[in-house]
């Protein structure tokens, strides 16, 4: 599940750079005439672009746009691993700082980790960076558009746009995005800006209000984030069993359970638990409990996730009649940690 994952830049304020400005500078009137110019050798109806930052979203999205004719103009990247990628993805494109990304672009991506976004956009409209018409989108998940009230105040279009899927920072990820589902939030007067930006990124967008976003995010994190845990254990705890394969050999179960769960819900749950096994879920803590990892080291997140998810799980099945109330009671009996 993915949220802005680039560098977490700050406005330049050192006085030798061409992109700073004193703090009480008014916002600028309009474009420049360099963006003017610039503006008029790219094809009509396309617009210069500013990635801010290349990690893994950033540069990936860049080179979507880049891919439907819209130019690249700038990209801010810090480390080594952003710079490789910015060369990688975005070929020819400059590495600048973040004042001269925003100063050249006529949008402006802003691809950053959620809790270094709101303290650069409101650093660069303390600089007066933002312009009127400009527009602004962010691609956090957590986030609406209020988020960016600071450069909407200097007359940019805000936008909001999120592609609900994980980000690799691969080429392989720009055709990843065909069919992606995409959140987007944005004022109704410029909400078909942002749902074209998101078709012209190869996604489906789809309307998300402002005070539905942290929900929404919190739900695809829990699913997305949450899952790679449990896979991971699953295999820590296959490899202390003596499996040597673990992730091949639980692959095709992990594959259709997915895909059950995905097309079925609940109903798709197969298992000790949707069967009001007691003893076996008995059985499968007692072995957890005893196993030891390389180290010899006790698995004890393992158990506690265990437990905890079969406990989700007698719940739901209770709720949706598939156990009976003494079943129930006999699970969760024996997923107690006093059992």
């Amino acid at each position: 599940m993915t949220t802005g994952t680039g560098d977490a830049p700050q406005p330049s304020s050192s006085a030798d750079s061409p992109g700073d400005l004193p703090d009480d500078l008014p916002p600028a009137p309009g474009p420049s005439p360099a963006r003017t110019s610039r503006r008029a050798a790219i094809r009509p109806g396309r617009l210069g672009v500013g990635i801010i930052s290349a990690g893994r979203v950033g540069a990936v999205l860049g080179s979507a746009l880049m891919a439907v004719d819209h130019q690249v103009v700038g990209v801010h990247a810090v480390s080594e691993a952003s710079r490789d990628r910015a060369e990688l993805l975005l070929p020819g494109v400059p590495v600048l700082d973040v004042d001269q990304v925003v100063d050249r672009a006529e949008l402006v991506l802003l691809a950053v980790p959620d809790d270094a976004l709101s303290p650069l956009v409101t650093g660069l409209a303390d600089l007066g960076r933002w312009q009127p018409g400009q527009i602004v989108v962010h691609t956090s998940g957590r986030y609406g558009v209020g988020v960016l009230e600071p450069a909407r105040r200097c007359g940019a279009i805000p936008l909001a746009l999120h592609p609900a899927m994980t980000f690799g920072g691969w080429s392989a990820d720009t055709a990843r995005l065909a069919g992606c589902p995409m959140a987007v939030t944005a004022p109704a007067a410029v909400l078909p800006i942002a749902q074209a930006l998101a078709v012209e990124l190869g996604g489906e967008p789809f309307v998300l209000e402002e005070e539905a976003r942290p929900a929404y995010h919190a739900a695809l994190a829990h699913g997305a984030n949450h899952l790679v845990v449990l896979v991971d254990q699953a295999v820590r705890a296959l490899a202390a069993a003596g499996v040597a394969e673990g992730a091949a050999t639980v692959r095709p179960l992990l594959v259709a359970a997915l895909e059950r769960a995905l097309s079925e819900g609940l109903s798709g749950l197969s298992g000790p638990v949707s069967r009001g096994d007691a003893g076996t879920v008995a059985g499968h803590l007692e072995a957890l409990g005893a196993l030891r990892d390389g180290q010899g080291h006790r698995l004890d997140d393992v158990v506690s996730s265990y437990r905890h998810l079969a406990e989700a799980a007698v719940q739901r099945c209770q709720e949706e009649h598939r156990l009976t109330d003494v079943q129930a009671q006999r699970l969760r009996e024996v997923l107690s940690p006093d059992s």
